[in-house]
């Protein structure tokens, strides 16, 4: 059942886009847009996956753009936690990384100060403007009082990846701020 899932871990971690950031045996999240579920791991073992999560309602892409809907892939920490969110939790997600605003700024969808400032956050550890033409405030979260209904058939987000409230609370066991977040 996980084998094309180990394939893809293997390859994560053979490339270096994946790391236990602080040992091997440090929970780190996969987010699998094309199965639409989320797997905790541990070095390179399966804990606990949750299946029918909902993502952005545009789709995933590697580079997103603030209004478009998408979830954003790439390589992230957890770098807050809002408890009182009205999604029930909120995991936020240090996006944009370094890679998105290079890309951005590259293709001018940013400008330089813009994408100094985002370096600037990240080479100190601390959440990127989240206010840009990257859009922000991504993150993994639970329902709050949004219909379950829906949750199960669309893909409803702004860009972040949404779990029942249940799955959230399940997944608030396994992981902190600073834990390794992979969209793929």
């Amino acid at each position: 059942m996980f084998r094309p899932l180990s394939l893809i871990i293997m390859l994560l971690f053979c490339t270096g886009q994946v790391q236990a950031s602080g040992g091997y045996d440090e929970a780190w999240v996969m987010v699998d847009t094309q199965r639409q579920a989320l797997t905790v791991m541990k070095g390179g073992q399966v804990q606990q996956v949750f299946t029918g999560i909902a993502l952005g309602y545009g789709g995933a892409a590697e580079l997103r753009f603030q209004g478009d809907g998408q979830t954003p892939k790439g390589v992230f920490q957890i770098g807050w936690i809002n408890p009182q969110s009205k999604f029930h939790l909120f995991f936020g997600l240090d996006y944009p990384n370094l890679d998105q605003a290079k890309q951005a700024y590259q293709s001018a969808r940013i400008d330089y100060q813009t994408y100094q400032e985002i370096s600037a956050a990240v080479s100190q550890g601390q959440t990127p403007p989240q206010d840009t033409a990257l859009g922000g405030y991504i993150g993994i979260h639970g329902l709050g009082s949004k219909d379950p209904g829906v949750h199960k058939t669309l893909n409803w987000t702004e860009g972040c990846v949404a779990l029942t409230n249940e799955q959230v609370d399940q997944l608030a066991s396994w992981v902190g701020v600073g834990t390794r977040v992979v969209i793929i």
